[in-house]
């Protein structure tokens, strides 16, 4: 007969019971503690990873920025941002903004405002017509007809880009 490991069958004392049952588990608490390492590990690196989008910006967008304390927000064109702070230029005067002083960053996306369509239509000159009045009396070839509409919308809304990771609230 084979051994199959320990059996419940025998009488332990609850100090072995509790050993069989969490060798039996697999052992997985150690594995648990290093899933949730690497959790939180993540997450601090997501919170820098967002001020690297503010970095990546192109110089020109426009971008609303609500500094720490303050109810106004101040929109101006984007300049250069690095690890310290963000640069920001309203009516030809550069602000330097410092990152720890920014609650939020807001971008206005880039993109064409103007759409242009185009339609169209060609006539098969072998379909049957009306003749012409006129001196030959004979029926026109195909026609074409072209039609452009110009639309020019609005400036797109601005969207988040970067929020200030706030800790746990202070007892």
């Amino acid at each position: 007969m084979r051994d199959h490991g320990p059996s419940l069958n025998h009488e332990y004392t609850p100090k072995q019971t509790a050993l069989l049952l969490d060798s039996q588990a697999g052992g997985s608490t150690p594995m648990l503690r290093i899933f949730f390492f690497l959790l939180a590990a993540a997450a601090l690196f997501a919170a820098d990873d967002a001020w690297t989008k503010v970095q990546a910006l192109r110089s020109g967008t426009e971008i609303r920025v609500l500094k720490k304390g303050s109810t106004q927000a101040l929109t101006g064109k984007f300049d250069e941002a690095n690890a310290e702070r963000l640069l920001l230029v309203i009516k030809n005067q550069q602000i330097a903004i410092p990152k720890d002083q920014v609650d939020r960053l807001d971008y206005r996306p880039t993109g064409s405002r103007v759409s242009v369509t185009g339609k169209t239509v060609q006539e098969d000159p072998s379909a049957a017509r009306e003749p012409r009045a006129g001196m030959g009396h004979e029926p026109e070839g195909g026609s074409t007809t072209t039609s452009t509409n110009v639309n020019v919308g609005s400036k797109p809304d601005f969207e988040m880009l970067y929020r200030r990771q706030t800790g746990a609230p202070k007892k």
